[in-house]
């Protein structure tokens, strides 16, 4: 299974973005999308970014997956499932 995830571009280097999530920076693509600007949201999926989102979009959506995140590891941890799971 693939995840895209919404990541903010922080540089624009030949065609391609250096995007933050969290602090951690990678390069992603920007051939499928035009005009992308330092400052602007981006759904980014399998190292392209494929298109843009408003930023309380990407920022709720991050805080989701970070929620999924701590469940899953609290159920890993053999830490208790929350009600109505």
């Amino acid at each position: 299974m693939c995840l895209a995830i919404p990541s903010r571009i922080v540089d624009l280097r030949d065609g391609k973005a250096v995007i933050d999530v969290d602090g951690v920076r990678r390069e992603c693509s920007l051939l499928l999308l035009e005009d992308a600007a330092v400052g602007d949201w981006v759904i980014v999926h399998a190292g392209f970014a494929i298109s843009r989102l408003d930023e309380e979009a990407a920022r709720e959506t991050l805080a989701l997956l970070r929620e999924a995140a701590a469940r899953l590891e609290g159920r890993r941890s053999g830490g208790e499932t929350p009600p109505g799971e």
